[in-house]
């Protein structure tokens, strides 16, 4: 256990530092007023989580570690969309489009609302 943990804390570190600076770069080259470092940051661990998991599904030499590393880790401290995104696809595959549906919206609807109130709450 301790071992999942170390991967999960390595990888979340630099997860983290890379999306500080791929936003901060972004930013730099595409100064646009649309959050479109946090865009791209989503997209591309979006696509990260949704690799590590077929590539540890399909091949014997992708460890156990590795995925934790990947998706808990790296994609975690990179980005928590794509968590959130991946358990859709999965609910999608399983066909549980009621639950797909209640999920997205409410995380959605929810999350903005509390990012909503957590701001109002805290500002001066």
């Amino acid at each position: 256990m301790s071992r999942n943990i170390l991967f999960v804390a390595l990888g979340g570190m630099l997860g983290s530092v890379g999306r500080f600076l791929l936003v901060a770069l972004t930013v730099y080259l595409l100064p646009f007023t649309f959050p479109l470092g946090t865009l791209v940051v989503n997209i591309l661990g979006c696509f990260v989580m949704g690799a590590a998991v077929g590539m540890a599904e399909r091949y014997l030499w992708f460890h156990h570690e590795w995925r934790i590393f990947l998706t808990a880790g790296f994609c975690g401290g990179f980005t928590t969309f794509s968590a959130f995104a991946f358990e859709n696809v999965e609910l999608l595959l399983d066909k549980n489009y009621g639950t797909f549906a209640a999920y997205s919206i409410a995380s959605f609807v929810l999350c903005i609302l509390s990012a909503f109130i957590g701001l109002i709450l805290t500002r001066s």
